[in-house]
């Protein structure tokens, strides 16, 4: 049974104790199972509170980021590599800390747009480095998602099918993809065919339409895309990522150009969400059930 998620970005761009108590207790109010926390500021995580909120509330909780152009384990950069490694490392104790599940997002290069390709010497010490992680994640019995994003936030994973690959070569059972339907919806020939292809290395899935608005108010094609989740019998969690400049203001809105407002209501945004991915998953598996009889 997948868990349903959302992102505390919906809710605010900060994780005070106080911001941290509103979003847990707002996400648990309807209905999901676990919040995705952003882990770009380590330092900002009151572990105590959250965990005091999370208990109190009966909620679960996972974690992203991207790393930043100073961290780039892709760069070949000695000293990027070495701060990255570091940054990553402490990210797998604030998640064991947290009782986070998984770890996901750009973790293998920097968030950011790069002008040149990728090296293979950068793809190399990328592996090498989340190899290493994922050894310390694993004791915890975390899994790590190599986010899939789109050609404006990284250079090494914008397909699942480069994602399959790079998985393969770290060798790690905790190790997954991270699949995106906002990003599949920019990068993939057929998103409902990509998830197929990543089949069981599958750990992590966001939901999001081409707009980053309202689930269903876009182009992205929900109903084929969560018949091939049905159809690899995806039991990971599913989280709704959306942002506002209202909401996550700078350095993220420019990072991401939310140049316009699609919602201004977050609770309304994470109520529907929540409803629109029950009735997804429900009609996907009576699909899947009358092709089966």
């Amino acid at each position: 049974m997948n868990k349903l998620g959302l992102h505390a970005f919906v809710w605010t761009a900060n994780w005070t104790p106080e911001d941290a108590a509103m979003a847990i207790r707002s996400t648990a109010e309807l209905g999901y199972d676990l919040i995705e926390a952003s882990t770009m500021d380590l330092k900002a995580f009151d572990v105590p509170a959250t965990l005091r909120e999370l208990e109190r509330n009966k909620l679960g909780i996972t974690m992203s980021f991207g790393l930043t152009a100073d961290m780039d384990i892709s760069s070949g950069d000695k000293e990027r590599t070495k701060r990255g490694e570091a940054h990553l490392l402490d990210a797998m104790s604030l998640a064991r800390d947290v009782g986070a599940t998984h770890v996901c997002g750009i973790l293998y290069s920097a968030f950011q747009k790069y002008a040149t390709p990728v090296t293979e010497d950068g793809i190399r010490g990328s592996i090498d480095v989340v190899r290493r992680v994922a050894e310390k994640a694993q004791a915890s019995g975390i899994t790590l998602g190599m986010e899939v994003v789109n050609r404006y936030e990284s250079n090494v994973l914008n397909t699942a099918r480069q994602a399959i690959a790079y998985v393969k070569k770290v060798e790690m059972p905790n190790v997954k993809l991270h699949l995106d339907c906002y990003h599949m919806n920019i990068e993939e020939a057929d998103s409902a065919e990509a998830i197929r292809e990543a089949g069981d290395l599958l750990g992590y899935f966001h939901t999001g339409d081409s707009h980053r608005g309202y689930l269903g108010s876009g182009s992205v094609d929900f109903p084929s895309i969560f018949r091939a989740l049905e159809s690899i019998n995806y039991q990971g969690p599913i989280t709704f990522e959306s942002f506002s400049s209202a909401v996550v203001g700078q350095p993220l809105e420019g990072i991401l150009g939310i140049w316009r407002n699609l919602w201004e209501d977050s609770r309304d945004l994470a109520a529907h969400a929540k409803a629109f991915t029950d009735v997804q998953m429900k009609s996907a598996r009576e699909a899947l059930g009358r092709q089966r009889r």
